[in-house]
């Protein structure tokens, strides 16, 4: 009994802990943030002895995107400088690139609303003049020793057209800038949207007329600082920072106080780089079969960059070379992610449980192709899962009512050996034997399910799919909390007809903790999103069901 009540516990607390911790980062307190002293922040590169660009250094003169001194501040935080503004709509987003740099300044996703209540007004993902300033830069970097004019992310490009539109019929849309240099480089940087997407190809093409063999590297970087909270439209804490992907070490995450205690030096070849948070991510993929440097920085104003250099580029005098990489800005389709590079759907975050949460998205993908609703979608993946599961919770609902029938046994011996634990522990030993009862036998089945559970919990946490999705009656948000906290409080109710169907624990107690909790569970999922919660009650009330079907089959025999 004492390991039965160990293994209780143990799950409980981890329950609890999750729900805690997931309590705490979205409502605790906030830690104060440290004020940053401006620092420099421009990109320079030197040669390692295979002429492979080492990964790039802050230099100590410039600072990481130039101040305007006619830009607003926003919170203390310089504006970006910025020259002209070019617009750019498709059918899926609106973009503004700014003519210095050719940066992606702005993007905002048109199916995507901030409120489903208001669909003209788009989530806004790339930012440079609100709080959550969030960026897409990509720029050449000449060769150390090689004289060769290229165009960072200060310079000015050109553009013959202040704004572009992808028409009907048309598959994509072309954005050229041009940057020349006096010494005959000219450098054609282009955006290539595509209908549908929300990947954009970013190509150089350097005309070299000069007499000398031009010589230098691409590098594409995201930029953005910390926001103020988890940015969880969930109401529940959700990463939100950097993320490294190499065929090496796979997925990490590089968050911004990691970039604040050290600058990232990796080389790899392929691989990504991406700065996400709930939904969303931006993500730079250059060629997957190029030698890339990886490295991270924190040039201070509260700043973050994570990003890459490619291998160097010879462009022979009178001749062309070209650079290419992907970005990827918009929302966590996995399809979308999956057809872009190796590994980029983990930006789609389920953690440890990805092997179990992966497939049960999938699952969840397919009912709701046949049902067209995520509500029902979850109801009736809930009811596969617990049809899997049947068997396990059959016989953990056994070994419950068999505890419940034999409870007055139970309480007469722990009544005859009152001061006697030992004995008393015998005395249980013994009758379960002649009872044929495992003590651990309600608690086993369940704990094996444990991991399917908390995947499916984080599986649609992570799914951007949920975000915004209507159910039924009130419930036009699973995203968001219940309005009325009515699924909450059935889901507390049907906790608490669970709790009188087991059986009642001879320690006082562990009695009153299961007493209470039905109360707390139902306190913290009051903020839970409408969709989780909706998952719980139906798997308590088929729980129900189903343990007090098998417990009046018992409690007759």
């Amino acid at each position: 009994m004492d390991l039965q009540k160990t293994i209780l516990y143990a799950a409980l607390g981890f329950t609890l802990l999750m729900i805690w911790q997931a309590w705490q980062e979205d409502y605790g307190p906030k830690p104060a943030q440290v004020e940053t002293v401006a620092q420099s922040g421009d990109i320079s590169t030197t040669e390692s002895q295979n002429n492979t660009p080492a990964v790039p250094e802050l230099s100590q003169t410039t600072p990481v995107a130039p101040v305007s001194k006619d830009a607003p501040s926003v919170t203390g935080q310089p504006a970006m400088s910025s020259a002209k503004r070019i617009k750019i709509t498709t059918d899926v987003i609106h973009a503004e690139i700014d003519t210095t740099g050719g940066d992606l300044r702005k993007l905002d996703l048109l199916a995507y609303p901030v409120e489903a209540s208001e669909p003209d007004n788009p989530f806004r993902l790339l930012d440079d003049s609100g709080e959550l300033l969030f960026v897409a830069q990509a720029a050449l970097l000449p060769a150390a020793g090689s004289n060769s004019a290229a165009p960072n992310h200060h310079e000015k490009f050109l553009s013959a057209k202040a704004e572009y539109l992808l028409a009907e019929g048309e598959d994509e849309l072309q954005v050229p800038l041009v940057w020349e240099d006096t010494s005959g480089i000219r450098v054609t940087k282009t955006y290539t949207f595509k209908r549908g997407s929300y990947d954009v190809k970013v190509d150089f093409k350097v005309e070299n007329s000069t007499e000398q063999p031009w010589r230098g590297f691409m590098y594409r970087q995201l930029q953005r600082n910390r926001p103020a909270d988890s940015m969880s439209s969930f109401g529940i804490y959700t990463y939100t920072g950097g993320v490294l992907y190499t065929e090496e070490e796979k997925y990490e995450k590089i968050d911004f106080d990691d970039m604040e205690k050290s600058n990232l030096s990796r080389t790899a070849t392929g691989g990504w780089v991406a700065m996400i948070q709930h939904y969303f991510l931006g993500a730079w993929v250059p060629d997957q079969q190029e030698e890339n440097s990886y490295y991270t920085k924190s040039p201070g104003n509260d700043r973050y960059i994570i990003g890459s250099v490619g291998g160097e580029v010879v462009v022979p005098k009178g001749e062309n070379g070209t650079f290419s990489a992907t970005l990827f800005v918009g929302p966590k389709l996995q399809e979308q992610l999956e057809a872009i590079a190796p590994g980029l759907e983990l930006a789609v975050d389920y953690g440890i449980l990805t092997i179990i949460a992966k497939p049960l998205f999938w699952l969840l993908k397919v009912i709701y192709d046949m049902v067209g609703n995520w509500g029902w979608a979850i109801i009736l993946l809930t009811v596969l899962i617990k049809a899997v599961f049947y068997k396990l919770s059959e016989a953990s609902y056994k070994s419950m009512a068999h505890m419940r029938k034999v409870q007055p046994r139970l309480q007469a011996l722990k009544e005859q050996y009152a001061g006697d634990r030992e004995k008393l522990n015998q005395a249980m030993m013994r009758m379960y034997k002649e009872e044929k009862i495992n003590p651990l036998g309600g608690c086993l089945p369940i704990l094996v399910q444990i991991p399917v559970f908390i995947a499916l919990y984080w599986m649609l946490l992570e799914s951007v799919e949920m975000r915004q999705a209507p159910f039924a009656l009130w419930l036009t948000d699973l995203s968001s909390p219940d309005p009325y906290y009515v699924l909450p409080i059935l889901m507390g109710a049907t906790m608490l007809v669970q709790h009188r169907l087991n059986p009642t624990p001879l320690d006082p107690i562990q009695a009153r903790v299961m007493m209470i909790l039905p109360v707390v569970f139902t306190f913290f999922f009051l903020w839970f999103p409408a969709g989780l919660v909706l998952y719980w009650v139906v798997n308590n009330a088929l729980s129900i069901a189903q343990q007090w079907y098998i417990t009046r089959i018992v409690i007759k025999s």
